[in-house]
């Protein structure tokens, strides 16, 4: 009797093309501050092809560490990127838009809040607080531009990966 492996040649392939594709999208809004399409595609990838975004969600943080280095920033994604996925998962019933987007944009009005976590155990809540408070205007712009993208890109990206899915699959 052929055992079937916990992970296909197929699910490889999905998890490097979501890998390069929330690369690509991270990298390619860099250049504009708290705005970024990560948020949206973890979410898509979460609800389209479930448990396997946390596969993909791994090699992302290992390549924006080798990418950009090591930082405490890296840690936070080990946490951060995880927890969306797992809240997405936990809601993956929810099919309307309005929600979706709310959803986008308040995990990155508390993106902030999230990554503050760390310096609570390196330099105590005082830091912490003092460290999130002053990012607040980014996380403002974080949560409002998650939003928009949200609104803007969730339904062509959603008929995108249905075709990919059951093309696929």
């Amino acid at each position: 009797m052929k055992k079937k492996s916990v992970i296909s040649v197929k699910d490889i392939a999905l998890i490097g093309m979501m890998t390069a594709t929330i690369e690509v999208a991270k990298d390619t809004l860099a250049f504009l501050p708290n705005v970024e399409l990560v948020t949206l595609l973890i979410v898509l990838y979460t609800l389209f092809f479930g448990k396997r975004i946390f596969f993909a969600i791994p090699v992302f943080v290992f390549l924006q560490g080798l990418l950009y280095g090591f930082g405490i920033w890296w840690f936070m994604y080990l946490y951060v990127w995880p927890l969306l996925a797992l809240l997405t998962f936990l809601f993956r019933n929810q099919t309307s838009l309005l929600f979706w987007s709310a959803f986008c944009g308040l995990y990155g009005l508390f993106f902030g809040a999230l990554c503050s976590l760390p310096y609570i155990i390196l330099s105590g809540p005082t830091a912490a607080l003092a460290w999130w408070v002053a990012g607040i205007p980014f996380d403002i712009i974080h949560g409002i531009s998650n939003a928009v993208l949200c609104l803007v890109l969730y339904k062509p990206l959603q008929l995108a990966l249905r075709k990919l899915r059951n093309a696929w699959f």
